[in-house]
């Protein structure tokens, strides 16, 4: 599985993941592709997004914890890796 949440795609780009990909909101990405596809994906998605894009790549993995995170861009929120497993870091809003 592969999801790919984006802040802004390219056009071309965006065209192109709706053959693989549901979008259920926009710019929102989710499959079921196989692991050599989906790692196709990925590598034509670091060609193809700039930094600007603010990639952020969920992909299933074999091995614990099943899941890795890659971004392309820096991200919105940073992540965290404890034990071997990646956590996004959220920020309490006191008030």
């Amino acid at each position: 599985m592969l999801i790919v949440i984006a802040n802004d795609l390219p056009p071309a780009v965006r065209g192109r993941m709706k053959l693989w990909f549901i979008e259920p909101r926009p710019n929102v990405f989710v499959s079921g592709i196989k692991d050599s596809v989906a790692t196709t994906v990925v590598e034509y998605l670091y060609q193809h997004c700039p930094p600007e894009s603010g990639v952020l790549l969920i992909k299933s993995i074999s091995h614990a914890p099943g899941f890795e995170i890659r971004t392309i861009g820096p991200p919105r929120k940073p992540t965290i890796q404890i034990s071997g497993l990646e956590l996004i870091i959220e920020t309490l809003k006191s008030g």
